[in-house]
């Protein structure tokens, strides 16, 4: 099986070039391909589903929700790819944006960039980094040295599996195992 996950930007592709080979079976390749932003994204992804030739391939198209409406985006989404001949392929959207994973996992974070956050986890703030506005502000305040592409590649390797702090992560990892458990059975 392959799985191809057709994303917002480059630091998304970073995050899960290093983050997929933990969580997928072994024989269950990947490719990311990141976009420059949401309009390159939506524009391309009928054409690219459309195009793609391996019958093996499953997709998923990742983007982040900022401060638009979950449900609005995930419906244009879902209509761009049955635009595209694909109308399986999974949707996720990421509440707000990546660092809100981030931010779901302070120890995490303390351990990628040697900070000393993780006992502010059960603040009202960091219970549910999900409602913050801009997580990467956030994030920045408690990092100042924060970078997204180094930040990607940093806590791709940290980030707890079972953390359910971040409902879009645990979303994400579900559409992952339903996808791979149907090449399976």
């Amino acid at each position: 099986m392959n799985i191809v996950l057709l994303l917002e930007e480059r630091s998304m592709k970073i995050f899960l070039d290093e983050f997929l080979p933990r969580v997928l079976p072994e024989g269950v390749q990947f490719r990311c391909i990141p976009h420059e932003g949401k309009k390159d994204l939506e524009k391309s992804i009928p054409r690219k589903l459309r195009a793609w030739r391996d019958p093996n391939a499953r997709f998923i198209v990742l983007r982040d929700q900022d401060n638009e409406d979950c449900k609005e985006i995930k419906a244009k989404l879902l209509k761009l790819c049955a635009d595209g001949a694909q109308p399986d392929a999974v949707v996720r959207v990421v509440c707000r944006a990546l660092e809100s994973w981030y931010l779901a996992d302070l120890e995490a974070v303390d351990d990628a960039f040697g900070t000393k956050h993780a006992g502010k986890q059960n603040s009202r703030k960091y219970r549910e980094p999900q409602r913050l506005s801009a997580p990467d502000r956030e994030l920045k305040q408690l990092v100042p040295c924060f970078r997204k592409s180094e930040g990607a590649r940093l806590m791709a390797p940290r980030l707890r599996l079972d953390n359910d702090r971040a409902p879009s992560f645990r979303s994400f990892l579900g559409a992952l195992a339903r996808l791979t458990e149907r090449e399976d059975g």
